[in-house]
């Protein structure tokens, strides 16, 4: 994306807010959900648009789980490690995860595709184990399921390495 495309973007979820600090988690989730993370350049826009420090920004962005300031994968799979998930094997899932993606909590795959996270908790109890990718739920997971899951994302994206 060209810098002019990028900052046209930007400006375009800022007028979509009046200019009060009141709205500040409603444009960083905007953003958030645009480009994945929060760019750097897109804080600078939202401190200048609502004269708010960056470091209130960054701090902001640190707090809350939901934001970011590293880039995350296409995919973002999040598994819950909640009691019931615990429990019922969710380090399992996480494993295979991890030997299928080389990819640790944290991390994003060096081709942007996938990013992994534990949570604790996904609100889905009762089909314990469960995982998130991106808003699509699977639950009662195994890791053999997990395995078919993340060979149709890789096939989505063209990748047969999975």
């Amino acid at each position: 994306m060209k810098e002019g495309d990028f900052m046209i973007l930007v400006r375009s979820i800022l007028e979509k807010y009046p200019k009060e600090q009141r709205f500040l988690l409603a444009i960083l989730q905007d953003i958030q959900r645009t480009y994945n993370y929060l760019p750097r350049e897109a804080l600078i826009e939202v401190r200048d648009y609502l004269n708010v420090p960056l470091s209130s920004l960054y701090s902001m962005a640190t707090f809350y789980k939901a934001l970011s300031l590293k880039p995350k994968g296409k995919y973002i799979i999040r598994v819950c490690d909640g009691t019931a998930c615990h429990i019922r094997g969710s380090m399992n899932l996480l494993e295979e995860i991890k030997r299928l993606l080389s990819l640790s909590p944290g991390e994003v795959t060096k081709d942007g595709k996938f990013s992994l996270e534990t949570v604790n908790c996904l609100g889905s109890c009762a089909i314990a184990p469960v995982m998130v990718i991106n808003d699509k739920y699977y639950g009662n997971l195994n890791p053999s399921l997990v395995r078919e899951i993340l060979a149709e994302y890789a096939e989505k994206s063209g990748d047969e390495n999975v």
